[in-house]
């Protein structure tokens, strides 16, 4: 019965899960960590994680007969009724919610019950659907961050989002990585995965999403060091960790191939908990910068955003409009049309060029 309730709550996946919630909780905390209250947001995440989890198996298990990965799951296998099934996902999701509630407050609850909700209700029939079922298990895959920083706090404020922010993007690389090496398992199943061949036959589609979350990724550490979350060194060390990431979704993406699939899902499983890591060591304590908004306004407005063409081309504001003139009559017509629609990107961002140093300097 231990072996059954632990298959059925898929064991290391729910321990995953709720790591993301105990570390939302550490990200959230002031100087002093709680750790009772990380405690029990970790031990209600698992619980409401274990019941999504045999909810899913219970309402999949004739398909996850039809595939080799799954066959030996309990229910697919005999080794257990559906009654037992039942019984451990209703006591584990009782449990999960009743326990956050009480020991924590009940928008982690809400959140907890929801998460169960928009796993089994939504997630798991949409995986016979529509590929869609991907984003929808991302959604589903970001919030116990959040749960653990409303545990904290009672509610989450935008600093919060980062590392939810976070998780969102990393399964993309992850669970297309495993789209692709269980792509006959799935079709076989009945699944409409990304990966099957009425969606992307040669792979590239999956690998092209791939690429873009792991990209979208790279910036993540600025972004908190700008809205105040972590230290400056964050930023560096998960841009430094996301190379190897995008380098293996673009490998993945040139060769389409099992081995390249298999590269890019080791990696990512190594990318999440040094991100994790990193965050908690570098985190900034809640009760010195609590303005996590405010943060990100005053950096943004120390950015030299007048250097970057397409950020000037989007502002209207006096100041830019006469920076604008001015580049105009500088780099002349040709140059300064580049800088609009549909080329935003053109003439390349100048840190420091002359014209900007002469406008500076009030120069005409």
């Amino acid at each position: 019965m231990l072996r059954d309730a632990r298959d059925l709550s898929k064991f290391r996946l729910s321990a995953f899960v709720a790591s993301t919630s105990a570390t939302g909780c550490v990200m959230a905390s002031a100087s002093d960590v709680d750790f009772a209250t990380v405690f029990a947001v970790t031990l209600g995440t698992f619980a409401c994680s274990a019941s999504a989890n045999a909810l899913n198996q219970i309402i999949e298990r004739e398909f996850d007969g039809m595939m080799k990965r799954t066959r030996g799951r309990p229910l697919p296998s005999g080794r257990c009724s559906v009654m037992f099934a039942k019984r451990f996902a209703f006591v584990s999701g009782v449990t999960g919610v009743t326990g956050l509630y009480a020991m924590t407050n009940a928008n982690v609850a809400s959140l907890g019950a929801g998460n169960i909700a928009l796993y089994a209700g939504v997630y798991t029939p949409l995986k016979r659907a529509h590929f869609a079922n991907t984003w929808v298990g991302a959604v589903v895959g970001a919030i116990p961050p959040l749960m653990g920083a409303a545990a904290v706090r009672g509610t989450v404020d935008f600093g919060d989002f980062v590392l939810a922010g976070a998780l969102y993007l990393w399964q993309m690389p992850h669970f297309m990585a495993l789209a692709y090496m269980s792509k006959e398992d799935y079709v076989r199943g009945g699944y409409r995965m990304l990966s099957h061949p009425m969606y992307d036959a040669n792979g590239r589609r999956l690998a092209g999403v791939a690429v873009r979350n792991a990209v979208a990724l790279m910036p993540i550490g600025a972004l908190a060091v700008a809205m105040g979350v972590t230290t400056s060194p964050f930023a560096y060390e998960t841009l430094a960790l996301g190379v190897p990431l995008v380098g293996a979704a673009a490998a993945f993406y040139v060769a389409p191939s099992v081995v390249a699939a298999r590269r890019m899902f080791f990696g990512s499983l190594l990318y999440l908990p040094a991100f994790q890591a990193l965050a908690c060591v570098h985190r900034i304590p809640r009760d010195q910068n609590t303005d996590a908004l405010g943060s990100f306004r005053r950096a943004s407005a120390a950015f030299p955003w007048h250097c970057v063409p397409f950020a000037a081309a989007n502002d209207w504001s006096p100041e830019r409009e006469r920076l604008r003139a001015f580049r105009a009559r500088a780099l002349g017509p040709a140059l300064s049309e580049t800088s609009h629609a549909p080329f935003p990107f053109l003439p390349l961002p100048i840190p420091s060029c002359p014209h900007d140093r002469a406008y500076a300097e009030g120069k005409r």
